[in-house]
C-alpha cells in the first residue's frame, strides 16, 4: 500500500490488520508533504527561467520531476513518485485537491469548508470526501488562482468575492477572519455540454407535453420567470428554455457571473463588476438592464433578478421587450411575486403597491416553479399563468403540477405530473404563433 493515496494533504493510513498507525502515519505524512512542499519549490523555480518560458508546461514538470526525484526521491515507491508528479501538475496547472473532484462529471458542486473538510454534490446528494489540503494557506492560494485572472482580489478588506472558472462554474470564496472555518470555496460545477430539453425529460424534470408547452411559449415570445431555492436547477432550466428562442433573434443575456451557454449566434453576453479597494467602478445587474435597452435587443435575459432590477425588468416587459426571461428565488408562484414587489420598492421610489402589482401583472405570462426533492432530483413541480389583476390582488392559475400521493393499497410514495385541464390563457398567442394547442395537449385532453 502506497504512503500517498489521497487526493491531496495528509491522509491516515491503518496496517493490514487493521491497528492504529498515527505514529507512522504522522510521520509519513509529514515528511512526504515536506518533500512535496520542496518539489513544488523546485519546479516553480525551474519554470521561471527564461529558457523555460516556451516549454509545454506538463512535459516541463515531467523533466523536472526526474531530475529531483534522482536527488532527493530515492527512497519514494513508484506509485508515491507518480502521486507527487499527480499533485504537483494538479497544483501548477489546475486548482490543487480539488482539481479531480472538478474533473469528476458526477460532482455538480464543490465545498470546501476549510482545509480539512472538503464536501461534493453528486446526483442531488451531499457527501464528505478524503480531499485535503495542506493548510489555510494552500486554500488562500488556490482562491488567489482563481480570481486574479478576472482582476478581483481577496484579502482582509475584500474577504469575500464571487468569481467564475474558465468553463463557467461559478465560484464564491470567502475567509478569515469572517469564515470561521478557515478559507472557505464553493465551487457550482455546470457541465461540458449544457442540458437539453430532451436531458430534463430524460431526468423526469418534466414531462412531454410540458416541455412542448414551454417551447411554444418561448417561441411565441411569453414572458418567463423561473422560480426556486438553492441548487434547484434554475439556470440550467434557463438554458434550455433559452435555446428554443429562434436563431435569427438578438438575445442580450446579463449574469452576476456569466453561466449562461445558448447555442444561437447572436448573443450579447454582459457581466456586472463588483466595486474595486477604493470602492468604485462598480456596475450593478440594473446598470446593465438599463444599458441593454438602448442594445436594440429582441429578448433579454437575467440570470438572477435579486434586487432592484426587477423595476427596470418589469418596465422593459412592458414596453415591447416581449419574451424575455429571468429567474429568482422563492417558494411558490404566490411568494415570487411577493418577492418581486419587495425587489421593486428597493429601487428606491415610493410607489403605491397596487401600481407595483400592475407593473408584475401585465409583465409576467408565465411562472415556471422549480424544487429540488428529497432524493436530490430536481423537478418542475409547477407551471402557472398570470392572469392579471382582480382588486388588488394578482390571480394565478396552474397548468400543470407536480402531485405525490400514497397509494393505499401498496403504502409507496407515487409520483406523477398532471394537467390541470384548465385551457391556458395564452392559447391564442400560442395559435397565432403556428402552434396547435389541442396537439400540445393530445394526451391531456
Amino acid at each position: 500500500m502506497s504512503l500517498l493515496t489521497r487526493l491531496g494533504g495528509d491522509d491516515q493510513l491503518l496496517a493490514k490488520d487493521g491497528s492504529d498507525q498515527t505514529a507512522v502515519t504522522t510521520l509519513a505524512s509529514k515528511e512526504l508533504s515536506d518533500l512535496e512542499v520542496r518539489f513544488h519549490n523546485f519546479v516553480v523555480e525551474e519554470i521561471k527561467r527564461p529558457e523555460n518560458q516556451d516549454e509545454d508546461v506538463e512535459l516541463l514538470i515531467e523533466k523536472l520531476a526526474d531530475q529531483f526525484f534522482e536527488s532527493e526521491g530515492e527512497h519514494l515507491t513508484f506509485e508515491e513518485k507518480k502521486q507527487l508528479l499527480h499533485d504537483i501538475n494538479h497544483e501548477l496547472t489546475g486548482y490543487g485537491p480539488v482539481s479531480p473532484l472538478l474533473a469528476d462529471p458526477r460532482v455538480t458542486e464543490v465545498m470546501v469548508n476549510g482545509p480539512d473538510d472538503i464536501y461534493v454534490e453528486m446526483n442531488g446528494k451531499i457527501e464528505k470526501t478524503p480531499v485535503r489540503f495542506r493548510d489555510d494557506k494552500h486554500v488562500f492560494r488556490v482562491i488567489e488562482k482563481i480570481v486574479a485572472p478576472l482582476g478581483r482580489r481577496i484579502d482582509e478588506s475584500v474577504p469575500m468575492v464571487d468569481a467564475r472558472l474558465p468553463d463557467g462554474s461559478r465560484v464564491n470564496a470567502i475567509i478569515p477572519p469572517l469564515a470561521l472555518n478557515g478559507p472557505t470555496v464553493t465551487i457550482r460545477k455546470f457541465s461540458e455540454t449544457p442540458f437539453t430539453i430532451f436531458d430534463l425529460k430524460r431526468m423526469n424534470t418534466l414531462n412531454e407535453n410540458m416541455a412542448d408547452f414551454l417551447k411554444a411559449a418561448v417561441h411565441s415570445k411569453l414572458n418567463i420567470f423561473i422560480s426556486g431555492g438553492t441548487g434547484s436547477g434554475k439556470t440550467s432550466t434557463l438554458n434550455v428554455l433559452s435555446s428554443f428562442i429562434p436563431p435569427d433573434e438578438r438575445i442580450v443575456t446579463i449574469e452576476d457571473a456569466a453561466e449562461l451557454r445558448l447555442s444561437q449566434e447572436h448573443v450579447v453576453s454582459l457581466e456586472s463588476r463588483p466595486k474595486n479597494i477604493e470602492g468604485q467602478g462598480e456596475v450593478s445587474i440594473r446598470d446593465l438592464v438599463r444599458n441593454s435597452l438602448r442594445m436594440r435587443p429582441d429578448r433579454i435575459i437575467v440570470g438572477e433578478v435579486r434586487s432592484a432590477e426587477a423595476l427596470d425588468m418589469l418596465q422593459a416587459m412592458n414596453t415591447g421587450h416581449e419574451g424575455s426571461l429571468g429567474t429568482g428565488h422563492a417558494n411558490s408562484p404566490r411568494d415570487l411575486l411577493a418577492r418581486l414587489e419587495t425587489m421593486v420598492l428597493m429601487a428606491g421610489f415610493d410607489l403605491p403597491v397596487r401600481a407595483i402589482r400592475e407593473q408584475i401583472a401585465g409583465a409576467l405570462d408565465l411562472i415556471v416553479q422549480q424544487s429540488r426533492m428529497k432524493d436530490g432530483s430536481r423537478k418542475i413541480t409547477q407551471i402557472t399563468e398570470v392572469l392579471g389583476l382582480e382588486g388588488d390582488t394578482i390571480t394565478l392559475q396552474d397548468i400543470f403540477i407536480y402531485k405525490e400521493e400514497k397509494n393505499l393499497s401498496t403504502g409507496q410514495l407515487e409520483s406523477k405530473y398532471q394537467f390541470t385541464g384548465i385551457r391556458p390563457h395564452c392559447a391564442e398567442r400560442l395559435e397565432l404563433s403556428g402552434f396547435n394547442i389541442q396537439e400540445i395537449f393530445k394526451e391531456e385532453w
